[in-house]
């Protein structure tokens, strides 16, 4: 019974995983939107400063005042600091293969990225050699889990049994 939990729970892990470079693909595609997207936004942000002869830090500086310019000057620092981190994230998902992209899960952390990707990601099966070392690294690693579980669950009751024994 035990075995065939712990298959079980190895083919689920092999589904779960094999899923991963298909979903990173389709992450890195979007990532990929949201870059550019807010390249244009500092882009024009910085041609505007440009226009009135500020560096990004002196059109900054000059954000203040009321509290509308404050308030933008703080919505513009975090877009300037999102398309850093997005921009530095894309750049090493493209350069990655899709074998490198199943080491690489903390580039796919940008929750609104992340949460639109998964709302339209449809499973498929991998055909892949990447897709299929994803399943195999997949169902050890759920086989693993659930045999360590199950034995973790079993271990008071064996103790039981070899006292019994003596």
């Amino acid at each position: 019974m035990l075995r065939v939990l712990t298959i079980a729970g190895g083919l689920a892990g092999a589904a779960g995983l094999s899923q991963y470079p298909e979903f990173s693909q389709q992450y890195t595609q979007r990532l990929a939107g949201q870059v550019d997207a807010l390249s244009e936004v500092v882009a024009d942000f910085e041609a505007s400063a440009l226009r009135s002869g500020l560096t990004r830090t002196q059109a900054f500086e000059q954000m203040v005042g009321t509290q509308f310019l404050e308030d933008r000057q703080a919505d513009m620092r975090r877009t300037f600091t999102r398309h850093a981190a997005l921009s530095n994230n894309l750049e090493q998902l493209r350069a990655a293969s899709a074998m490198q992209r199943l080491t690489m899960p903390q580039r796919l952390m940008d929750s609104e990225t992340l949460q639109k990707t998964w709302t339209d990601f449809t499973p498929a099966v991998p055909l892949s050699a990447s897709g299929a070392v994803a399943a195999g690294a997949g169902f050890v690693g759920g086989w693993a889990v659930l045999a360590a579980l199950l034995a973790l669950l079993a271990w008071p009751f064996r103790r039981k049994r070899v006292a019994q024994r003596r």
